[in-house]
């Protein structure tokens, strides 16, 4: 009988732990693979996306700010309505792994089809056909010239330019050299991030006592944030000065 109880109540508990797997809500839209849903971080599995520093090539070869313009077509989309994300696993930055679906359209697929993120092959190659689709079509960041995000994240100098357009010469340099480059790569791209003497990253808005000192250069790995939000995701605190 205490057996039967057992198993009766274990089954009654399945359905309730399902559904706290997932998450719902009005997302805030970090860029275009990472957000919150209230105060849970969210990283959306299968694919990745420029983060809002790095910049790309457009057609003319120019450069313009690809990865704040993947984010601000995310929030444009799909920005405010609600969500449901598929949690399927923690990361070691805390963040939850997820598949996320608006009105039942995969957000996944929307980013890689519209060529605003590739497919995360060495995680899935379940958006291959999104991608192939997106670079036919030249959408997105294939209209231009780019690296790949998991390349500009390591400054990967081997790495093979994308992208519907013949970069320049030197295209490497420029494409790796944008995220910490001593202009910010938007207007809305101004907290300055820098590593101290003990490794810890700080960030720095406009009213911090060093902010107009801090030189932004790659060798001293700065790199710009286009929010406070954005900073403390990538594992940096405010200064305290």
């Amino acid at each position: 009988m205490l057996k039967t109880l057992l198993t009766a109540g274990l089954l009654l508990s399945l359905p309730t732990l399902a559904v706290a797997a997932d998450i719902t809500g009005v997302p805030k839209i970090r860029d275009g693979d990472q957000l919150m849903i209230g105060s849970v971080k969210i990283r959306l599995g299968g694919i990745d996306a420029p983060s809002t520093d790095q910049l790309c090539l457009n057609t003319k070869g120019e450069r313009w700010t690809c990865g704040v313009a993947a984010r601000d077509e995310l929030i444009k989309h799909a920005g405010n309505k609600s969500w449901t994300c598929h949690a399927r696993t923690v990361d070691r930055r805390g963040r939850t792994i997820a598949r996320c679906e608006v009105d039942g359209e995969d957000i996944q697929k929307w980013m890689v089809s519209n060529g605003w993120a590739l497919a995360f092959t060495r995680i899935s190659h379940e958006y291959e056909p999104d991608e192939k689709a997106a670079r036919e079509a030249k959408a997105g960041m294939w209209q231009g010239a780019f690296i790949a995000p998991w390349d500009w994240r390591v400054r990967n100098k081997k790495t093979t330019v994308l992208g519907a357009v013949k970069p320049p010469e030197g295209a490497n340099a420029i494409l790796l050299a944008s995220a910490s480059g001593p202009v910010a790569p938007s207007p809305d791209c101004t907290i300055k991030g820098n590593v101290n003497r003990s490794g810890e990253c700080i960030f720095h808005q406009r009213s911090s006592r060093w902010y107009a000192k801090i030189e932004m250069k790659i060798s001293k790995g700065t790199r710009w944030f286009c929010s406070v939000e954005e900073a403390e995701a990538a594992g940096c605190r405010e200064t305290r000065r």
